[in-house]
């Protein structure tokens, strides 16, 4: 009996409510106000703002997702979304550091295969980054004297494709703006081989920022058994002239 109702409750509600709320939509409402794309968030405590890049960016000069993204935001074109990332960011408290958080990274970090946003698909290479956010960039430091610390996003993973070894994993520019890619996959591993076989491996990419600069950034993997964890490696991409040496690639 409470079988039967149950069926029909589902026939009867369910449906028409997964009709109205597509994957995105859900995956929005999970995030909440902590959802950036095109957004900023400002962290009034630490001084910080975060400004979110275009959402469903897969990298490269063609616009991805098209029609979506002028559905839900009102961008047909590359332009029109340097000028919505812009927008995101002027505003920003005076006494904040900006911080950039996108999927892809942005043009004109070099275009080798081994370079942060390198294309490892094809033989010659070629720069894989996003117009958008680079043009975004460039015009925000020309209009106001913002400081962008750090720029973070994913996509091109560390592992290059064909087995061509690893790519590089930060820059740093001219202007001293970090420029960091977080892509390790898999980002969750077995356990190293210990005498502790359960559990498993995470991946994090730490970066320590103080008084608006940033201080140290580090790859490491922590180990997870049950409610323990322990760092397990720790793998310095960066450490401020005064803490050391810089270890990452100069633009």
């Amino acid at each position: 009996m409470m079988h039967g109702i149950l069926k029909s409750f589902l026939e009867v509600c369910a449906v028409p409510i997964c009709r109205e709320k597509d994957a995105v939509q859900l995956q929005l409402e999970c995030l909440g106000d902590e959802h950036v794309g095109y957004r900023r968030m400002d962290l009034p405590m630490l001084k910080l703002s975060i400004v979110g890049g275009r959402p469903f960016s897969c990298g490269g000069r063609p616009l991805f997702r098209k029609q979506l993204l002028k559905a839900r935001y009102g961008v047909h074109d590359m332009d029109r979304s340097a000028e919505r990332i812009l927008q995101a960011a002027m505003g920003t408290p005076e006494d904040h550091s900006l911080i950039f958080l996108a999927h892809n990274g942005p043009t004109g970090l070099g275009a080798k295969i081994d370079d942060i946003c390198g294309r490892d698909w094809f033989v010659g290479g070629g720069d894989h980054g996003d117009p958008d956010l680079a043009q975004a960039l460039a015009q925000l430091k020309e209009a106001a004297p913002y400081s962008v610390p750090l720029v973070i996003f994913g996509h091109m993973h560390k592992q290059l494709a064909l087995g061509n070894g690893y790519r590089k994993m930060i820059v740093v520019g001219n202007d001293s703006t970090i420029y960091l890619n977080g892509a390790i996959v898999p980002r969750v591993r077995p356990p190293a081989l210990t005498a502790e076989s359960e559990g498993t491996s995470r991946a994090f990419t730490i970066a320590e920022i103080s008084n608006g600069r940033v201080e140290k950034i580090a790859e490491t993997w922590i180990s997870v058994i049950g409610d323990k964890t322990r760092l397990e490696e720790e793998h310095i991409l960066f450490n401020s002239p005064s803490r050391g040496s810089v270890t990452a690639s100069l633009l």
